[in-house]
């Protein structure tokens, strides 16, 4: 006979400090430590607290609250942030998730403009990710559209799983935007899926970055995935509560994700009875 156990693997759920957005990095330690959290990842942006490694080292010792992972300044709004150069930007990712006991630097492929980048990306990521033991996840993106147009904004490519990185993340928002499969982009990452950016979406034009459970995406297939094959790397909360009405009703809305994201890791198996 074989009785149901429940297996938790030992992937620990993180906040990233973007989903507190409008609020500071600082307000995102209070809310991880209040709430729950195992820790938080990093985005490196506007709010000079998040740039600045000794301020990010007390906020987590004050709170107790570790570091998680780094998410490397490469959006549109951070073109300037840690300098214009993008090799520069992920080697002072790297060097601040070794100096805050960070596992893993996010990043995202190139913008199509940014072209000697670009040219040189999979065999520089391959180069920094040999000087480390951080895992530098390249994460999946998405084409532009506008009504019916689409513009494919990164290279050499938005499905990451098209080129050949050590480490992925996989973005269940991103994949909604893409209106790609999430559970075949994963079972293509295989094992070297090395973090995931928990949120939902429905498929439309925007990168939503909804509460987990609130789109389309196989957000708890993908959990219990998860748990199913001992994921290591971590889960991280990656979600938009810019229109919260309130910090109470933001802070609801981070611990909704929270609970529907350990609901799904704890997954029953069934063992043969000793």
């Amino acid at each position: 006979m074989a009785e149901p156990v429940v297996r938790i693997p030992d992937a620990k759920v993180a906040l990233s400090t973007a989903s507190v957005y409008p609020e500071s990095t600082a307000t995102a330690f209070e809310i991880a430590a209040r709430l729950g959290y195992d820790g938080l990842e990093i985005m490196v942006w506007n709010d000079p607290v998040s740039q600045d490694i000794a301020a990010l080292r007390r906020l987590s010792d004050y709170h107790r609250i570790p570091i998680l992972a780094v998410h490397a300044p490469c959006l549109l709004i951070t073109q300037r942030v840690w300098s214009t150069d993008p090799w520069v930007k992920l080697q002072r990712a790297k060097s601040a998730a070794e100096q805050l006991g960070a596992s893993t630097v996010v990043v995202h492929p190139p913008f199509r403009w940014q072209r000697q980048y670009a040219r040189d990306f999979v065999r520089g990521i391959w180069r920094m990710a040999d000087e480390t033991d951080v895992r530098f996840a390249v994460e999946n993106m998405y084409p532009w559209r506008y009504r019916d147009r689409e513009m494919l904004a990164y290279a050499p490519e938005w499905d990451v799983t098209k080129d050949d990185y050590r480490h992925y993340t996989i973005d269940l928002s991103h994949t909604a935007t893409a209106r790609t499969d999430a559970l075949q982009m994963i079972d293509r990452m295989s094992d070297r899926l090395g973090h995931v950016h928990l949120a939902d979406g429905t498929g439309s034009g925007k990168d939503e970055h909804l509460v987990p459970g609130r789109g389309t995406q196989p957000c708890a297939e993908v959990l219990e995935r998860l748990a199913l094959n001992g994921f290591d790397g971590h889960v991280v909360l990656e979600v938009n509560t810019r229109r919260a009405m309130s910090s109470a009703e933001r802070e609801a809305d981070l611990a909704e994700a929270l609970a529907f994201t350990r609901l799904h890791l704890a997954s029953a198996v069934r063992v043969p009875r000793s």
